[in-house]
């Protein structure tokens, strides 16, 4: 749960419906900080009848005027009465005079947060919250066209959040990576889809990708349509209702060897689109970065599945060899090699599935145990594996010991607890943020006497669960009820 709805809910605000709202109006958060080049707080109400401040951005364009965060804080009284007459009256409220702030004059502009009525809504819905901009009054300097532009679109933002038309629910719900900012390049368009402002940054972008001419006065999707035929790209579908402005999508267009992505917001009043915005961001740099890594993640998976594919043929020429040779003991020993050889191929083969280095635990040994009844058939053993708890993620590191550990430790049951007889084998995963912990147990023999073995495979348990693993490994037998091993490995060097 994210703070937000944390303290939301601790406040009595429990409307599920609402706080998804806030959610997505958070989401555009700073877009309306740096349009407004002002300080914007986000307030809901309290039980206690008071607001309490839920959200807190600011402005990149201009220096800030609250230097700590007011999250988690009580409405400051010099506010509370523009606050509460924004929220019960469900207009937006502006101050009549200066509010000052440790010595800074500043003007206040109270808006309400009305939610968009869906279905569920048998009445239209009030003000969930209150949206306050707090803007500098000490800077006298003249402001700048763009600058003029910047604040009218915020007013617009602003007068669409009181009207439940911002944020839109169509509107992309994920961060994606170079999502455009007002800094990087705005564009105001008309009803028309005629550009009526751009911003240098966005001139410039578009500059790059081949367009000469200026942007004010063209219909941006002539402009784009123009630059996307002399590339001969592939158009995305969403590109004409973007670049209109009709639809608030984003999309990417490439031209030039230039990539920019594009996102529209419409400007609507009471209802009906009256102009637009359009953010634009060159990604050129970006989308180079993701195409690299993506060709990469296609390389080392392509790599796991060959190394699967070699062990997997290693192990295959092992099996032939120990059908063809005449002594048990060379049998054996090959058998056993080919076990191993075949649990590592299950770890490469689950990485080669995925883009992380880190596999789910539980898929690759429960392919191991299938190991195990080839092991069974071998010794006229009848063997119930039983499985509890969960291993979860583990990083390649931790997971190629262990599946060699716990082979060994499955196959030293199944061979010697459970030799020409019907038994259980129980394995038991515990897991906590500091330690992973692994229990084998089996209802055989015992091991003879009560003493761990010294044989080839109790020596590659203590070298991966030791050595490589930083573990601990301990034996517990009583002659004629079974064998128990434990195994603690340390997880403190995973990242969470």
């Amino acid at each position: 749960m994210s703070a937000l709805s944390n303290l939301v809910q601790a406040h009595g605000y429990v409307d599920e419906r609402n706080i998804e709202w806030l959610h997505l109006l958070v989401g555009d958060w700073q877009l309306l900080a740096d349009l407004a080049a002002a300080d914007i707080v986000l307030w809901v109400p309290t039980t206690e009848g008071s607001f309490v401040a839920v959200a807190h951005a600011r402005p990149s364009s201009s220096a800030t005027l609250f230097y700590r965060d007011f999250v988690g804080q009580l409405i400051k009284s010099e506010w509370e009465e523009q606050v509460l007459e924004a929220y019960t009256t469900g207009q937006i409220v502006d101050s009549t005079h200066p509010a000052w702030y440790e010595e800074v004059p500043t003007h206040v502009l109270a808006v309400p947060v009305i939610r968009t009525p869906d279905g569920q809504d048998e009445v239209p819905a009030g003000p969930v919250a209150v949206l306050t901009r707090h803007t500098n009054l000490s800077v006298t300097r003249s402001p700048s066209r763009q600058e003029l532009t910047f604040h009218e679109c915020a007013s617009e933002l602003f007068r669409m959040i009181a009207a439940g038309d911002f944020p839109d629910s169509g509107s992309p719900t994920g961060p994606r990576r170079g999502a455009p900012r007002a800094s990087d390049g705005l564009i105001r368009l008309d009803l028309d889809g005629i550009t009526t402002f751009a911003s240098p940054n966005a001139l410039s972008a578009f500059n790059r990708m081949g367009f000469a001419g200026e942007l004010e006065g063209e219909s941006l999707a002539f402009v784009t349509s123009s630059l996307l035929t002399a590339s001969h790209t592939v158009v995305d579908e969403s590109l004409p209702l973007v670049v209109s402005g009709r639809a608030p999508w984003r999309t990417d267009i490439e031209a030039n060897g230039v990539t920019i992505t594009l996102r529209a917001i419409p400007i609507r009043r009471h209802g009906t689109r009256t102009s637009a915005i359009v953010l634009c961001r060159d990604v050129t740099e970006l989308r180079h970065q993701e195409r690299e890594l993506l060709t990469k993640d296609a390389t080392i998976r392509e790599i796991h599945h060959r190394v699967k594919n070699n062990l997997q043929t290693v192990a295959s020429l092992l099996r032939i060899q120990a059908r063809r040779t005449h002594s048990d003991e060379a049998r054996e020993a090959l058998t056993q090699a080919m076990r191993r050889v075949a649990a590592i191929a299950v770890v490469h083969d689950t990485l080669s599935a995925g883009l992380s280095q880190n596999v789910e635990f539980d898929l690759v040994f429960d392919r191991v145990l299938l190991l195990i009844a080839e092991v069974a058939s071998a010794h006229n053993t009848t063997v119930h594996p039983k499985m509890s708890g969960r291993f979860g993620m583990l990083p390649s590191a931790y997971a190629t010991p262990l599946a060699l550990a716990l082979t060994e430790l499955v196959t030293n049951a199944v061979e010697h607890g459970l030799a020409a007889r019907e038994g259980e084998v129980e394995i038991t995963a515990e897991r906590t943020p500091e330690m992973l912990t692994v229990q084998v147990r089996d209802n055989g023999t015992g091991l003879p006497e009560g003493k761990v073995g010294s044989g080839l495979g109790t020596q590659i348990v203590r070298t991966l669960i030791q050595g490589e693993l930083g573990g601990t490994i301990d034996w517990h037998t009583l002659v004629g009820s079974g064998t128990e091993v434990t195994i603690e490995i340390p997880l403190r060097w995973l990242k969470s």
